[in-house]
């Protein structure tokens, strides 16, 4: 069986400067609070709510980073859709101060570092309750004052 996907949505999520836990017994912890975005596909486009979402990181022994992320979307019609999703990047040491400083205007090509995710959707609108019963994969990259990500929806 082969794996194919078809493009969900493009995304940007605007992110405050992180709150930095420190290290704990898990890894180095740190918080980046969701500040606005936007999404926009063929079949549903919007933008990512200021209230409550995060992205709660984990920077893991072995240099890797772990992605757990919560998030509000509304649609450009009004529908709110919950997102959940882990992840990692994986980033190589010799360009991991490049890319982490977001406010650098010469910045590693997305494609020199792995950063992937797996978002899981919930709603309660009936139009978009197609998205409760799918799997998706995104490949995102760090830029200034965010992230963003190509969504595939898996088929």
């Amino acid at each position: 069986m082969a794996l194919s996907g078809t493009l969900l949505y493009e995304a940007h999520f605007d992110l405050a400067d992180p709150i930095a836990v420190g290290p704990t017994p898990e890894g180095y912890r740190a918080i980046n609070c969701i500040t606005g975005g936007t999404f926009k596909g063929e079949r549903l486009s919007g933008t990512f709510l200021s209230q409550g979402g995060a992205d709660w990181v984990k920077i893991r022994a072995d240099g890797s980073i772990a992605v757990d992320v919560r998030a509000c979307a509304q649609t450009d019609d009004g529908a709110l859709i919950y997102i959940t999703y882990l992840g990692r990047i994986v980033i190589p040491p010799e360009i991991q101060a490049a890319v982490l400083d977001t406010s650098a205007a010469d910045r590693p090509d997305p494609s020199q570092y792995y950063f992937r995710v797996a978002p899981l959707f919930e709603t309660a609108s009936e139009k978009y309750a197609w998205l409760n019963h799918i799997c998706a994969v995104g490949v995102g990259s760090i830029v200034p004052g965010g992230v963003e990500y190509r969504v595939y929806a898996v088929d």
